[in-house]
């Protein structure tokens, strides 16, 4: 989940540039804020939904995918609004969403025809070949070459949440124990990254991720449909009693929200994620919401757990006549 300031600028950004699609909305005038997701739908598959109604629900949290959440806040799109915290200074945890493409120079070239613009152009820095967009927010949207060309359809499709991690020997089993699969680690010399799929995104014919050589296994990265998990860990953080990335939902640091997990019981899942012992945000019956909670992972970042199918969760929906 990232904060956007202003709908009319973040939505258009990600549909109708990035190309995904918009398959719900769920508005709380009651709490002053409204959630739109996202997600790649395959080329040419027709969503005919429409967003904020009980189906559009019922599509939503049923989902085999990964959706990309937008929350708007009302009253952001003011002009006395400062902006949102979009991550990338000083022990900041959250860094980047991201994009796959056949060709990044020529992505490029058409976002940038788009009025978008860029953190790094794909010649620039040390890392040639890959860039990274601003979104209206200021958020970075990393755009990545794919390992295959011509063989998915769409122009882009989402591929990556990035978040910074202090020790990986706690991350890594704590997202494991959430049934995410590692795809891919990488020791660059003083960082790593790791990347982690959901089921949904694991090519079951691949059994041992781990028994594949490093260029196998970036090969199959680069070329799976739905989005990881990449986890950053720069190395001596874990050496560092003292050391804590900021989580994004601290006053003043506020963009970056949650990532979120959808299960079949949410009490027997948080049952298990209470004895990894990180503790919770929310727990289950807490609140307002019943029946949906917060835990923490190793860093502190918020992790929703909802249930599959959903739950009524007191929004005002739309009616689908």
């Amino acid at each position: 989940m990232l904060r956007i300031s202003d709908p009319k600028k973040s939505i258009p950004f990600y549909t109708d540039i990035m190309g995904m699609t918009l398959i719900d909305t769920m508005d709380f005038p009651q709490w002053n804020f409204k959630l739109f997701f996202l997600t790649t739908l395959p080329e040419g598959e027709q969503y005919t939904l429409t967003p904020g109604t009980q189906e559009a629900h019922d599509y939503m949290w049923s989902i085999e995918g990964t959706a990309l959440e937008l929350t708007f806040n009302y009253g952001t799109d003011s002009e006395s609004f400062k902006g949102y915290h979009t991550g990338n200074q000083e022990r900041d945890g959250f860094g980047h969403v991201a994009f796959n493409t056949d060709d990044v120079y020529a992505a490029c070239e058409k976002l940038e025809a788009a009025g978008v613009t860029f953190k790094k152009k794909p010649d620039e820095g040390r890392m040639k070949g890959l860039a990274f967009a601003y979104d209206p927010d200021g958020y970075w949207v990393e755009i990545v070459k794919r390992g295959e060309p011509n063989k998915i359809k769409n122009y882009f499709n989402f591929s990556q949440t990035m978040l910074r991690i202090k020790d990986p020997s706690k991350s890594i089993p704590f997202y494991e124990a959430l049934g995410m699969k590692l795809i891919r680690g990488k020791n660059y010399g003083d960082f790593s990254n790791y990347f982690l799929a959901s089921a949904s995104n694991v090519d079951e014919s691949v059994g041992d991720y781990s028994s594949l050589s490093d260029d196998e296994a970036k090969a199959k990265l680069s070329m799976m449909f739905g989005p990881v998990l990449e986890l950053t860990h720069n190395h001596g953080t874990e050496n560092d009693e003292d050391f804590k990335h900021y989580n994004g939902n601290e006053e003043g640091r506020q963009g970056f929200g949650h990532i979120g997990f959808l299960v079949d019981d949410v009490y027997a899942a948080c049952d298990r994620i209470r004895e990894m012992g990180y503790g919770f945000k929310k727990e289950p019956d807490s609140g307002s919401m019943k029946g949906l909670a917060f835990a923490y992972d190793p860093d502190g970042y918020s992790v929703e757990i909802i249930k599959r199918g959903g739950i009524d969760f007191g929004d005002k929906k739309v009616s689908s006549e």
